[in-house]
């Protein structure tokens, strides 16, 4: 690559980098998304117990956490395409193991494998960072969110995909309950072929290019990059806090949603249904979140997002056991809310975090984001287990007030001069 990158050409690769992680979004989401719905039930079954069916999901939320930060580290060395594509090809092996634990009937072995899926989750996640490398400000919401949403088709999908691999494993003579994770590991894959192949030149390594900075590795360590960052801008704090606040309600609620249908005897194929519609509600209008930070301002979106949670948890704690129009309305909302926060919050980071330090306090700020939301899940399973489904809802409006604060302090404390 030259060393002299011109307007045009950045605007080429940034159009090319949009409509390649568009792809590896959707079929990278199905891989991880299809198994989403069973995760909980096939946990159950392994482990023999209620309380512990939330663990695979927490265990693949604190692997994403883990995965976010070093998988920030590779991309800040190597860029975004050697990032991306080692979480997904990670994902890839823990379907695979999930789908070997079950065949074997070992609880740790689902756990392991929860654990690398988690990897793909955090490639999903930084996708989204990428989309901004190159993006002029007054856009960069719309680009991030458009990459967010192009996770709809294959999110959307990947829950009502359950009765198929579950047909396909009764013939493979496997645990109907792993079928979905087979087919997840061939998603993962193509996601990593997809960003291998073109994600060609790499957005982050252009936009040092661009801007003059060296592309060796910035001085001094990772974590410690994004502590000064983040103590020099305590706007890039706000939007953490909100963005994990927000990610940890969202997890909670979600991950028990399956098991507070199924004991008012909803059917598996209903079940996958309602976590469509939440699916739809994270990613489906993003590009319309997306213009409204652009045009309003990251803070008020953020502000959004926590009245939108608000209601979602409402709706869910009177919701009763099966199916019903709460449990359908609520968890639409719940990841409507979440699409707010993620999109405002992360559009924060991108502004705000300078270019020497930017993957190292976008992957820090996912592992708070993780680590937050993989205790909320933990804690969720033993909640519900003592308590029921409405205490757990009611008890995560506490980080929707967290979530209502941050907004208020990212917009106090926001600089005029956004990061370039």
């Amino acid at each position: 690559m030259t060393t002299d990158v011109g307007v045009r050409d950045v605007v080429a690769i940034q159009r090319r980098t949009i409509a390649t992680l568009m792809v590896a979004q959707v079929v990278g989401a199905v891989g991880i998304t299809i198994g989403i719905a069973t995760a909980s039930l096939l946990a159950r079954d392994l482990s023999g117990s209620e309380e512990l069916a939330g663990l695979s999901q927490t265990f693949q939320v604190l692997g994403a956490a883990v995965w976010a930060f070093l998988l920030a580290r590779l991309m800040s060395r190597r860029g975004r395409r050697a990032g991306l594509v080692t979480g997904y090809v990670l994902g890839a092996s823990g379907a695979v193991l999930a789908v070997v634990a079950g065949v074997v009937g070992s609880m740790p072995l689902l756990l392991v494998g929860a654990v690398l899926l988690g990897a793909t989750t955090a490639a999903n996640s930084g996708a989204r960072y990428a989309a901004t490398d190159l993006a002029p400000i007054a856009s960069r919401a719309r680009a991030l969110s458009t990459v967010v949403w192009a996770t709809t088709i294959g999110a959307v999908a990947g829950p009502n995909l359950t009765g198929p691999p579950a047909a396909v494993a009764r013939r493979l003579g496997i645990p109907e309950l792993t079928g979905p994770f087979a087919i997840g590991s061939v998603g993962m894959l193509a996601a990593a072929l997809v960003v291998a192949g073109f994600l060609r030149p790499d957005p982050l390594l252009v936009s040092r290019e661009v801007a003059g900075a060296s592309r060796g590795v910035p001085a001094g360590t990772s974590w410690g990059r994004a502590w000064r960052a983040v103590g020099d801008r305590p706007v890039l704090a706000y939007a953490v806090a909100g963005l994990a606040s927000a990610h940890a309600a969202m997890v909670a609620v979600m991950v028990m949603t399956p098991l507070h249908m199924e004991h008012g005897g909803a059917e598996l194929r209903v079940i996958g249904i309602v976590i469509s519609v939440h699916v739809l509600g994270m990613f489906g209008f993003a590009p319309v979140v997306g213009w409204l930070a652009d045009r309003r301002g990251r803070p008020p979106v953020l502000g959004a997002a926590a009245v939108l949670l608000l209601v979602s948890l409402v709706l869910c704690s009177a919701s009763p056991e099966g199916s019903s129009w709460q449990i359908f309305a609520g968890l639409f909302l719940l990841g409507l809310g979440w699409s707010f926060a993620t999109v405002a919050a992360s559009t924060l980071i991108a502004d705000h975090a300078p270019l020497d330090a930017r993957t190292d306090v976008q992957g820090a700020s996912d592992l708070v984001m993780g680590v937050t939301a993989a205790f909320a899940g933990g804690l969720a399973g033993v909640v519900v287990g003592v308590w029921g489904y409405a205490t757990l809802s009611v008890t995560a409006l506490g980080l929707v007030l967290v979530v209502a604060l941050t907004a208020v302090g990212a917009a106090r404390s926001a600089p005029a001069r956004l990061a370039e």
